[in-house]
């Protein structure tokens, strides 16, 4: 075997075992594996000004196993240098004994050009997971339609994945095609469960199901659970109407001693990404990394104290 079909072997094993990432090993291998506990990652996008190697230097000093590294425009690394970039990003996140277990990206079509070259550099660099893009609702009144087309992008990038080694997390985020669960719920059951899951997110849950149907929604994907983003939220009454305000974790609507047991039961082994996106302020970026990477350390410590 070369050392592109070890590596490919290595990652297949981890998506269909449903075990974690963890330190990178010495000769710059695939991640290690743990099949009991997931990984908590902090989601690179808060840390823009950090390069590379501080980007793993900070995150590990943070208290962090692993990065959920951005691909895609003004992310850490460019899609179109993905060839190049992403094994050196890699490489520098990995040489501070942190994993890079999953990286976001814009991908929402295997039609893409950029496409196949992102997810095979991924795979065969020992990146089990990605999340792919949106697809957007639009102004028009047929709903149906406008599902229809998202399903179809879904089986055809799913395809893809499962051809370039790599598994696909599909995000629920509240506005877009989704993030009601329900509504891709059909093209997903269409697809290898062992290369596509959902990447489920429990405050655009409750953002879009406050009512109950979030913790259905939360069922119904256990059992093709990739990945998992954590944040929180309120609901404000404003001048402009109720809105939604980002929170630091804990201090919002979601009920996470119930997601805690949800994930227990599910056995989810994944990473969990860390989100701050809640205002942190900062004059300048030194400010804004340092405040950033403050709240990370709150974050973190509620997340491991709530599940």
């Amino acid at each position: 075997m070369t050392r592109r079909d070890l590596m490919r072997a290595a990652v297949a094993a981890v998506v269909a075992g449903g075990t974690r990432t963890s330190t990178a090993s010495a000769n710059g291998g695939p991640p290690a594996q743990d099949p009991v506990r997931p990984t908590f990652c902090l989601f690179s996008k808060h840390l823009p000004d950090l390069n590379w190697s501080d980007l793993g230097k900070e995150v590990k000093a943070a208290g962090f196993a692993g990065v959920d590294l951005t691909v895609r425009a003004n992310g850490h690394v460019l899609p179109e240098r993905v060839a190049d970039d992403l094994p050196r990003a890699l490489d520098a996140i990995r040489a501070h004994g942190i994993s890079v277990p999953m990286i976001t990206t814009e991908l929402t079509s295997a039609a893409s050009p950029l496409a196949r070259p992102l997810l095979t550099t991924a795979a065969r660099h020992g990146v089990p997971f990605f999340k792919a893009g949106y697809w957007r609702y639009s102004a028009s009144r047929d709903v149906r339609g406008q599902v229809d087309l998202a399903s179809q992008a879904i089986v055809g990038l799913a395809a893809l994945a499962a051809e370039c080694g790599i598994a696909m997390g599909v995000h629920n985020h509240a506005g877009y095609i989704g993030g009601v669960i329900w509504d891709i719920a059909p093209a997903m059951d269409k697809v290898d469960g062992k290369w596509t899951g959902y990447y489920f997110d429990p405050r655009h849950a409750v953002a879009e199901g406050g009512g109950g149907t979030w913790k259905a929604a939360a069922n119904l994907v256990a059992p093709r659970l990739k990945m998992v983003a954590l944040k929180d939220f309120v609901w404000e009454k404003t001048a402009k109407g109720w809105q939604i305000r980002d929170c630091p974790l804990g201090d919002g609507m979601v009920d996470w001693l119930w997601f805690a047991a949800a994930l227990r039961d599910a056995r989810f082994a994944g990473p969990i990404s860390l989100h701050l996106e809640y205002e942190l302020g900062g004059a300048t970026p030194a400010e804004r990394t340092s405040r950033t990477l403050a709240a990370a350390v709150r974050d973190l410590a509620a997340a491991r104290r709530l599940l």
